[in-house]
C-alpha cells in the first residue's frame, strides 16, 4: 500500500527580516510534528518559505496566519498541493551536507561523525536555513577569515550582525582568543549563545544586543584587528564611518551579505574611508569583500 502523500504550503516573501517573523509565528502555532517549516533565500534576495503537513492544513487559518505576519498580499500568493509522502524534516537534514571553507566545516548534529579530526567544526543544526553556512554568504566570509588567518593573528575581533554566530565561533576556535558578537535581534542573541556553548566556544564568545555601533562595548572591546560583517549591502554602506572609527591600524574587515552587483557601491564606501579591497569571492550569485585599513 502505497504511503499517503504530504500535503504542502508555500510562498515567497521580500527579506530575511519577513521570512523570520512569519516562520516564527508558523512554528509557534504548529507544534513539533504537525508542520515542517523551512525558509531559505534566493539569490534575487527573496525568500522560499514552505511547510510540510502529514494531514491536510487548514487552509483559511493557514492564510489568516501568514496574513496577520506578513500581510494580506502575500497570504493571497500562498500555494497549496500534494508532494510524495517523505519525513521532510530528516530530508532537509540530509540535503544539507557539511560545508567545507578553508580548515573550517559547518555541518548540522546528522553529520557529527562525517567530519575529518583535522577541520575546525562548527555544529549549527539546520532546523532553517538562517546562517547554516549552506548559504553562499557565510561560505565566503568563513574561506576569507581563513585566508586573514594563514598571515595574521588578530587579537581583537568583532563579528557585527552574529545571526547564529557561525562566524564568531569560527574565529574563537582559531584563534583560541575572545571574540565580541552582537545582533540587533533577541533570538539571534540567544541562538548565537546557545551554539557557541555547542561548539565549546562559549567562553570566548560574548553575545550582545546592539543596533550598529551604539553599544559602550564597542569602545571597550576594541579597536579592532578584525571585523566580520555578513549583512546586507545598504547597512554596510551606513556603517562604514562608525566601523572605521573601532579599527585599529592595518585592521582586516570582511563583508557579505552582497549581491554582486551591490558590490562596487559598497567598496567605494570603504575606499573612502581608508580601507583597500584585497580580496573578492563571488559564490551562488554573492560577493564577500576582504579590506584592509591603510590610513
Amino acid at each position: 500500500m502505497q504511503p499517503s502523500p504530504t500535503h504542502r504550503a508555500s510562498f515567497s516573501i521580500g527579506t530575511e527580516a519577513a521570512a523570520k517573523r512569519v516562520v516564527d509565528v508558523l512554528t509557534e502555532v504548529f507544534f513539533e510534528g504537525d508542520a515542517a517549516v523551512a525558509a531559505f533565500e534566493r539569490p534575487d534576495g527573496q525568500w522560499d518559505v514552505t511547510l510540510h503537513f502529514a494531514d491536510a492544513p487548514d487552509q483559511a487559518l493557514l492564510r489568516e496566519l501568514v496574513a496577520t505576519s506578513a500581510g494580506n498580499d502575500i497570504a493571497d500568493t500562498l500555494l497549496f498541493d500534494t508532494v510524495e509522502a517523505k519525513d521532510w524534516v530528516k530530508a532537509s537534514l540530509e540535503d544539507l551536507v557539511p560545508v567545507p571553507a578553508g580548515r573550517f566545516v559547518v555541518h548540522g548534529s546528522h553529520d557529527r561523525d562525517r567530519v575529518a579530526p583535522n577541520k575546525l567544526k562548527i555544529e549549527i543544526e539546520a532546523a532553517l536555513a538562517f546562517g547554516t553556512g549552506h548559504h553562499g554568504t557565510t561560505r565566503g566570509c568563513l574561506l576569507l577569515l581563513d585566508h586573514v588567518l594563514k598571515s595574521s593573528l588578530p587579537r581583537d575581533v568583532l563579528d557585527l550582525g552574529t545571526g547564529t554566530g557561525v562566524l564568531a565561533i569560527a574565529a574563537a576556535k582559531a584563534l583560541h582568543r575572545a571574540v565580541l558578537a552582537s545582533d540587533i535581534d533577541p533570538p539571534s542573541v540567544r541562538v548565537a549563545a546557545e551554539n557557541a556553548a555547542l561548539n565549546e566556544a562559549g567562553p570566548n564568545v560574548r553575545v550582545i544586543r546592539a543596533t550598529g555601533f551604539a553599544a559602550p562595548d564597542f569602545a571597550k572591546s576594541g579597536p579592532f584587528d578584525l571585523v566580520l560583517a555578513n549583512i546586507l549591502a545598504n547597512p554596510l554602506r551606513q556603517l562604514a564611518g562608525p566601523m572605521t572609527r573601532h579599527l585599529a591600524p592595518g585592521a582586516h574587515v570582511i563583508l557579505s551579505g552582497l549581491l554582486t552587483h551591490q558590490a562596487p557601491a559598497v567598496i567605494a564606501a570603504y575606499r573612502a574611508r581608508g580601507l583597500v579591497p584585497l580580496r573578492h569571492l563571488r559564490i551562488e550569485g554573492w560577493s564577500s569583500l576582504l579590506l584592509r585599513k591603510v590610513s
